[in-house]
């Protein structure tokens, strides 16, 4: 089945209205993010609720057998609709769908903060810190080691996106001498 985020999204509200009206929005939120983790972390489980060979009683079975004891009675009841409707390919993208409408209502948000080596636990706090007072939200942030920046930073949150890694240095370095006009020998 193709997935479809504006599927997930509805799914994902329908969750979060639910809890809401039930008192039970964080334990929910815990529970979609063992979820979350599960699935990201076993392979196999995902490609079971994707396949389109397995039927549904069997995913259901399976699913139950995984997360009926973990999971409180309201997650789980929905998650077993969602496998009940042929939308369990979704699982993981509603869970997604679900974390972006509780960090909303926290005022949370959440940075993707790539550096080429790991970064102090003082550095990571003052950037948390100084993004907290520009935006007034909770900063979360989650680091990422990519040595091909070669040194700097780079920040993505939302739809900002601030670049300061040396490689970009480099790029720009480089396309502002293939566009230089220079006379040879002059």
């Amino acid at each position: 089945m193709m997935k479809n985020p504006k599927i997930a999204s509805r799914y994902a509200k329908a969750l979060f209205d639910f809890a809401t009206e039930k008192d039970q929005v964080e334990a929910v939120h815990k529970d979609l993010l063992l979820v979350h983790k599960t699935l990201k972390d076993n392979r196999e489980l995902l490609v079971v609720l994707d396949s389109p060979v397995i039927v549904p009683s069997k995913k259901r079975a399976i699913f139950k057998n995984v997360f009926q004891s973990s999971l409180n009675e309201v997650t789980f009841s929905f998650l077993d609709v969602v496998i009940n409707k042929k939308r369990e390919p979704m699982v993981a993208d509603i869970c997604s769908e679900y974390t972006k409408l509780y960090n909303e209502l926290h005022h949370i948000k959440t940075v993707t903060l790539t550096s080429a080596t790991p970064l102090s636990s003082e550095i990571v706090e003052k950037i948390r810190t100084m993004l907290a007072e520009k935006t007034q939200y909770t900063i979360d942030i989650h680091q990422v080691v990519n040595p091909s920046i070669i040194g700097g930073i780079m920040v993505k949150m939302d739809d900002y996106f601030y670049d300061d890694s040396i490689s970009s240095k480099l790029n720009r370095l480089r396309q502002e001498f293939s566009h230089n006009i220079y006379q040879i020998n002059f």
